[in-house]
């Protein structure tokens, strides 16, 4: 019996420009006594789309970390404080995408 290695590729490297070159948002963990939010986000394909979201919301104010997967359409994030959903919202529709709720 042989084993065959297997390639993942989606950690393979994208060329540079494709809308699937950005890896998903990630900071640091959380901090502790922070808050951490499950958004759900329609429109997400890629790994472009992910750091698209991710961008937007690693803007407001008090966010730590924002973690997006376009294949779930979970976007999760860490914040100092509660995050008034309408500005999470805003921040989604910037990006292209609409913020259909919480998880």
């Amino acid at each position: 019996m042989t084993t065959e290695a297997q390639t993942d590729t989606a950690t393979e490297a994208q060329p540079a420009g494709s809308c699937c070159s950005a890896a998903p948002r990630d900071a640091a963990a959380g901090e502790p006594g922070g808050v951490t939010t499950v958004y759900l986000v329609t429109g997400m394909t890629c790994g472009h789309c992910e750091g698209a979201v991710g961008e937007e919301i690693s803007a407001l104010p008090g966010v730590t970390s924002v973690t997006a997967e376009a294949a779930t359409g979970r976007v999760t994030v860490a914040s100092e404080a509660p995050l008034d959903e309408a500005a999470v919202r805003a921040a989604v529709d910037e990006a292209g995408y609409e913020l259909t709720g919480r998880a």
